[in-house]
C-alpha cells in the first residue's frame, strides 16, 4: 500500500501494523486516538507540529521493510 499524505491515520497503521512504532517514535498520540479514523497523515503532522516529508518517508520505509 502506497501511503500518502491524504491517507487517514487509522486506516495506515490498520494496513501497515509497523506504521505504529513510527508515530510512537515521531511523540505522535495518533495510536488509540478517536480522531485517527479522520484525521489524515497531513492533518496528524500539522496538529503535531512534525516534518511532514521526514514523517512520510518513515512511514514507507516501514511499511516497505515488513513486505520484503
Amino acid at each position: 500500500m502506497p501511503i500518502g499524505f491524504d491517507d487517514i491515520v487509522g486506516e495506515v497503521m490498520t494496513a501497515a501494523p509497523a506504521t505504529i512504532r513510527v508515530f510512537l517514535d515521531f511523540r505522535m498520540g495518533c495510536v488509540g486516538c478517536p480522531i485517527s479514523a479522520f484525521h489524515t497523515v497531513d492533518d496528524a503532522c500539522k496538529e503535531h507540529g512534525v516534518d511532514r516529508d521526514e514523517f512520510l518517508a518513515a512511514l514507507r520505509a516501514a511499511a516497505c521493510a515488513v513486505m520484503v
